[in-house]
């Protein structure tokens, strides 16, 4: 297949009012990946090397996501929606190029496997024309099926045309096709509109290459990889399915998840051997975690690096940027952004660390917060290596904590503390003997008296 070029054209002028949504369809996500970039992926490991991307409605922002999934894309724009083929058409100068293969998919079609456009592929490396890639649903009623003659495809029949014995017939028709590059443009020039909704059908082709005696056959694909997404409903399917299949292979490659069906994975997170997730713990894009990490419950990771034998959480939340080194732990109701958390560095519990760096051993005190913005920029705070932060401490960035220091807690730092020093940043305690109960009577009075105007 290696020496067969491919172009994938991929249809995304739905307008998809299903979604009763001003977003265009095909940018709905799943995990945390527009539909339409799923597909693209998928294209992309079948070895298509173009991508022809058919817009319509909200075709500007669909061109402008293209650029982060698909960069080397041609857009083209179907300015009337005429049917199938009359978008496949949109593309014309693509397929004019000449590639071996062509495969035409769907931007609202995410879960498509590589699998089965690989087996379309090699059909049309051993002589097909045109390969139909079919499904058997749990219910065929309101699917085109399906008729074979003799190991060929001879037709895809509508549900409301079918006969009463071709209505028994499982095999239904995906949508997904892949057509010879040689045969493409002669095939769908040839398709008509004569028919009750005067659209072009990219099905007629079907007939019109059985009837020039090229080879047209079928393949199967699971129902799941061909499942079409209308509607939230059915978005919220996919996603299930999708990350149903990701929990199953981050298990089968060595990750334990205590509760699988709590856990949710992004497009593009990477789960090492040996790494514990509890429950309900959510990865947005861009994480990784390293042999060994432990994830406790119901933390919240996004554009962070967890090194080996880290530990997080519970309900920790590491925002982009935070980088935790080996054996560094972030513990519960700790937020990080943008930070690096050294070799052993703690952060136990109910501290802020953002914009800065924890030195290798350090300790964050309970409380201990980055004081980064000022409200127009960001400062950085660095904290040496063995450093010691005490509790419901306030580091006033920029600020330097030199290695081994010892921050007092309760403190406020607003300058540099140098190596092996103790810092004091805290009002003078001031004690005055029975003045707490002079206040309270004080108080007391000032309450009576108040209910006593009110009545």
């Amino acid at each position: 297949m290696t020496s067969r070029t491919c172009l994938s054209i991929i249809l995304a002028a739905g307008e998809g009012t299903r979604m009763k949504s001003a977003t265009p369809k095909v940018l709905h996500q799943i995990a945390c990946l527009p539909m339409v970039a799923h597909v693209a992926r998928a294209a992309e490991r079948a070895g298509a090397e173009a991508v022809a991307l058919v817009v319509g409605h909200g075709g500007d922002a669909v061109r402008k996501a293209a650029e982060g999934f698909a960069p080397k894309a041609e857009i083209f724009v179907q300015a009337e929606r005429l049917g199938t083929a009359h978008a496949v058409l949109a593309a014309r100068q693509a397929i004019a190029k000449g590639h071996d293969d062509i495969l035409v998919m769907f931007g609202d079609t995410p879960l498509v496997e590589a699998d089965s456009l690989e087996l379309a592929r090699q059909k049309l490396a051993e002589g097909a024309a045109v390969v139909v890639i079919g499904f058997r649903p749990p219910n065929p009623a309101g699917y085109g099926r399906l008729i074979e003659k003799n190991g060929r495809l001879a037709a895809i029949r509508e549900d409301k045309d079918c006969s009463d014995e071709e209505r028994k017939i499982g095999f239904c028709n995906a949508g997904l096709m892949a057509i010879s590059g040689a045969h493409a443009l002669k095939l769908l020039d040839q398709v008509g509109n004569t028919n009750a909704k005067g659209e072009f059908y990219l099905t007629d082709i079907v007939e019109i290459a059985d009837k020039a005696g090229l080879a047209v056959i079928a393949t199967e694909a699971s129902f799941e990889s061909v499942l079409g997404i209308n509607n939230r409903a059915e978005l919220a399917e996919a996603e299930a399915i999708w990350q149903n299949r990701r929990r199953r292979q981050a298990m089968l490659e060595g990750a334990t998840l205590i509760a699988p069906e709590t856990v949710y994975f992004s497009h593009d997170t990477e789960i090492a051997t040996d790494v514990l997730v509890e429950p309900n713990v959510w990865f947005g894009p861009g994480v990784r975690v390293a042999t060994g990490a432990v994830i406790h419950a119901f933390s919240h990771l996004e554009g962070a690096h967890v090194g080996p034998r880290a530990e997080v959480g519970p309900y920790a939340r590491l925002r982009p940027g935070a980088e935790l080194h080996e054996k560094a732990k972030v513990g519960n109701f700790c937020e990080v952004k943008k930070a690096t958390v050294e070799k052993g560095a703690k952060v136990n519990h109910l501290a802020y660390i953002g914009d800065a760096r924890v030195g290798a051993g350090a300790n964050i005190g309970a409380g201990t917060i980055t004081c980064n913005y000022d409200g127009f920029s960001k400062f950085f705070t660095d904290i040496g290596e063995g450093a010691f932060i005490g509790s419901n401490s306030s580091l006033v960035a920029p600020i330097v904590i030199g290695a081994r220091a010892y921050v007092a807690s309760g403190s406020v730092i607003t300058e540099e503390v140098p190596e092996d020093a103790l810092a004091f940043g805290r009002a003078r305690q001031k004690t005055l003997p029975g003045k707490g109960k002079e206040l309270r009577e004080r108080f007391a009075s000032a309450a009576a008296a108040k209910k006593a105007v009110a009545k």
